[in-house]
């Protein structure tokens, strides 16, 4: 056939470098943007694939998000804004990875196996982020998410444009700070850090949208500095620190992006400039907390979950199950396993520690809120919480973890409820935990189960884990092997930093000495 011609032809231009191999994973290819060539050329050829199956239009983003600038990626997204699926996922990895003289045989399998029609028409939307190597419409990784799903469901969702995005937040946004009585411009402003990314530049653009009911103070906005360098989400996350660049008074709400604009996390400094960190286990309660109440102020018998992984603060936890009553369920790490636990439930919250969540609601929920609106014997209290409930599902982007929407939904969430960050921070105190990580001569010899709680391979490791969990107050540990190299990530809380660093020291002993450690051995923290 012609087209497979051409397609070997071209794909001549992009040589895949020998010897090199690359994993599809939940964030899509992720390296040096030198070695992404042939990704890049293929990862087309697999979205028009997919959308010729699908009969819908498939979403391809470029970005490496949180990654330094340096480098870059590549991902798909599925009909509904979600991201591609498994089976998809090891056809991505397969195609990248085959040798040029048999990737068109590695194309007809697919195309066989998945009994595609080749006559079907293709839909493919393509965005990035600000690197200087993408070359296709600006937009972050969740609007591309938000119009692919508009697109697939003929605008039922929203219209499939920026602006589309941009008005739709924003009304939904402004019903629902109508709720809260005398904001103060202090109360309606906002320190934002745009990670020097794509965040930065549409969050400027959507200002106009805001008016007056929001004021952002944007730092990091891409005219002077690099992607992610010394700011960003995952920065802040990391060093527990302020971003380079913004100027924090005391007690104001502090906000940072990372490259691609998929996750948030909060901050604030104290009287005694001490740094508070409001990371994604914060957002997740302060969501479901929220959502919780206007449920039954509104009579709804609606499930409402929390999904966590094992990196969720214990104290969050015991917080949502014992205090709020709210399900938890936890899940391996990586959004999509979060995303696919939430659409178990009416209404599923879910957020990674490091800020990357959203709030996902079922149909039949969807359609009771939506019945209960128009419904003229609601009294006043019930009327007011299913309107609250309708603008939040509107404000709320559902097809992937979004940082604007989310600050959106925070920002509606505090001034509703009258709470500054520190209220907010005082809902419940975080367990100090520490994060190791271990050099290991093979990942694959660490194997886990309940969520990646618990190891079952080698002998011997867990019993070890629980005996020294056993010895501090208010403890668990859990190891889990990286996704991409070969080191083991240690996690470990306790009622100290000083017990949660020395727990977290002594199993990383037990993994060096249990899992075939390599180098030298881990030293004490102190």
């Amino acid at each position: 056939m012609a087209q497979f011609e051409e397609v070997s032809q071209k794909s001549k231009l992009h040589p895949k470098p020998e010897g090199l191999t690359l994993q599809y994973g939940t964030a899509g290819f992720r390296t040096h943007a030198k070695h992404l060539d042939h990704i890049m050329f293929r990862m087309g050829l697999l979205a028009t694939l997919r959308s010729k199956k699908t009969k819908s239009t498939i979403g391809v983003m470029v970005t490496a998000s949180h990654n330094p600038e340096e480098d870059n990626g590549v991902k798909l997204i599925d009909p509904m804004g979600e991201m591609v699926t498994a089976m998809w996922e090891g056809y991505a990895t397969q195609l990248a990875n085959v040798e040029q003289d048999s990737l068109l045989k590695e194309l007809k399998d697919i195309i066989e196996k998945e009994d595609i029609n080749m006559s079907e028409p293709a839909s493919v939307y393509v965005g990035k982020d600000t690197r200087l190597m993408n070359y296709y419409g600006l937009v972050t990784t969740p609007q591309l998410h938000y119009m692919v799903c508009c697109c697939n469901t003929h605008g039922c969702y929203g219209s499939p444009t920026i602006e589309g995005y941009y008005q739709k937040l924003s009304q939904a946004f402004f019903l629902l700070t109508q709720n809260a009585l005398n904001r103060t411009d202090d109360q309606k402003r906002l320190l934002v850090d745009g990670a020097n990314g794509i965040g930065a530049l549409k969050m400027r653009e959507m200002e106009p949208f805001l008016r007056s009911e929001m004021q952002v103070v944007l730092s990091n906005d891409g005219s002077s500095g690099k992607l992610n360098h010394m700011c960003g989400a995952d920065y802040v996350k990391v060093q527990q620190k302020a971003p380079q660049g913004m100027n924090m008074g005391v007690g104001e709400r502090c906000c940072s992006f990372d490259g691609d604009a998929d996750r948030i996390v909060y901050y604030y400094t104290d009287s005694k400039g001490c740094f508070h960190l409001l990371d994604g286990d914060k957002i997740a309660t302060l969501i479901s907390t929220y959502l919780k109440e206007l449920l039954i102020q509104a009579g709804l018998n609606l499930q409402i979950a929390v999904v966590q992984t094992a990196y969720a603060n214990g104290s969050s936890t015991r917080y949502l199950e014992d205090v709020m009553k709210v399900t938890v369920c936890c899940t391996k790490t990586g959004v999509k396993h979060l995303h696919h636990a939430a659409q178990e439930y009416d209404i599923g919250v879910y957020f990674e520690a490091n800020g990357h969540g959203t709030v996902l609601f079922s149909r039949a929920a969807q359609k009771q809120i939506q019945e209960l609106v128009k419904d003229p014997n609601s009294n006043d209290e019930r009327k007011r919480a299913v309107k609250l409930l309708e603008s939040t599902i509107n404000l709320i982007n559902q097809t992937v973890g979004d940082a604007i929407s989310d600050m959106l939904v925070i920002e509606a969430v505090l001034a509703i409820r009258g709470m500054s960050a520190q209220d907010w921070d005082a809902i419940y105190t975080d367990l100090p935990n520490r994060q190791l990580k271990v050099t290991v001569s093979d990942r694959r010899v660490i194997d886990t189960t309940d969520a990646e709680r618990r190891a079952v391979s080698p002998e011997g490791l867990q019993d070890t884990i629980d005996s020294l969990v056993k010895k501090y107050k208010s403890a668990r540990s859990f190891v889990r092997p990286s996704g991409t190299e070969d080191v083991v990530r240690v996690y470990a809380e306790a009622d100290t930093q000083e017990s949660a660093d020395s727990l977290a020291h002594e199993v990383s002993l037990a993994v060096y000495r249990l899992a075939g450690g390599i180098g030298d051995e881990p030293k004490p923290l102190h």
